[in-house]
């Protein structure tokens, strides 16, 4: 593809990014529905970069009722190549406090959004392999610039992605908790799945904001939590925008040909209207 192109979804607390320049808002229409937003499109670091407001603008979309398949469609439409996510997220350990970083590399699914998850069904059977669901080579690369940044940040962890939007009892809290996995959040499961299939490399900046709510010794309020999602904000700008000049100029990551052996209905059958459909996402295959 020319010019492959980098994209940002900014969680909650992230709604620009400092030093992009050349900016503009384009709407996307997709065969999905909307994008949470229109798509800002312009320069970081020397890349072009694509940002979208994961909840919208105004935080005006829930959890449960992001449209991730119109959201990475519309990124890859635009013709972006690698995603970086940027998510507000809680602690399930103690060693992960608030305004740390951790660089996921597998979620658990507490959703039940799985048919919303995917671009495939409507005449074509895909399944895309999702044994690693982050692309490891951009996951690294956003832990050597973190560490570089000066933040605190950790390597690997399980994100459990529930659906929300109240946030968890206390019995599912100490369940996920003793259970050992990490962080905990309400989007990035779907991101990940869609953009798997989508064959755009996709990681995850978790950022840490309060210790889930297993942990009874920790008292937070509202001011507590808006003060840490504005620091997290802060450190995430930087890591974003080292980590972008990074980026190589082509894709070549695993991610990038992930449907190349995914497909079990044969071309030949594929629907034409599903085709159309999922022509940016298709098209080197047609």
């Amino acid at each position: 593809m020319a010019n492959p192109k980098i994209g940002v979804i900014g969680g909650t607390g992230l709604y620009h990014l400092e030093g992009f320049t050349h900016q503009k808002w384009v709407k996307v229409k997709t065969p999905f529905g909307p994008p949470s937003d229109a798509l800002l499109t312009g320069k970081l670091a020397g890349r072009d970069v694509v940002f979208l407001p994961r909840h919208g603008r105004s935080h005006g979309i829930l959890p449960s009722e992001l449209n991730h398949r119109a959201n990475i469609w519309a990124m890859k439409k635009l013709g972006v190549q690698w995603i970086i996510s940027v998510s507000a997220v809680g602690s399930l350990q103690k060693n992960y406090r608030p305004c740390d970083i951790v660089l996921i590399d597998q979620f658990l699914d507490r959703t039940k959004q799985s048919s919303n998850h995917t671009f495939f069904g409507r005449g074509i059977v895909a399944h895309v392999a999702f044994a690693a669901p982050v692309c490891d080579e951009l996951r690294r690369l956003l832990l050597r610039t973190a560490i570089t940044a000066g933040a605190n940040v950790h390597d690997g962890g399980t994100y459990v992605c529930m659906e929300g939007p109240a946030f968890s009892t206390r019995a599912e809290s100490l369940a996920n908790h003793r259970a050992g996995y990490d962080v905990i959040g309400m989007t990035n499961l779907g991101e990940a799945k869609c953009a798997r299939e989508a064959e755009i490399a996709y990681a995850t900046l978790a950022m840490v904001t309060d210790f889930d709510c297993w942990k009874q010794d920790e008292h937070v309020t509202l001011d507590i939590i808006i003060a840490n999602l504005n620091r997290n904000a802060d450190t995430a700008k930087k890591v974003v925008a080292r980590a972008v000049a990074q980026i190589p100029a082509e894709p070549g990551w695993k991610a990038h040909s992930a449907l190349k052996n995914a497909f079990l209905t044969s071309k030949k059958f594929w629907p034409k209207k599903t085709v159309a459909e999922l022509r940016p996402i298709l098209a080197k295959y047609l």
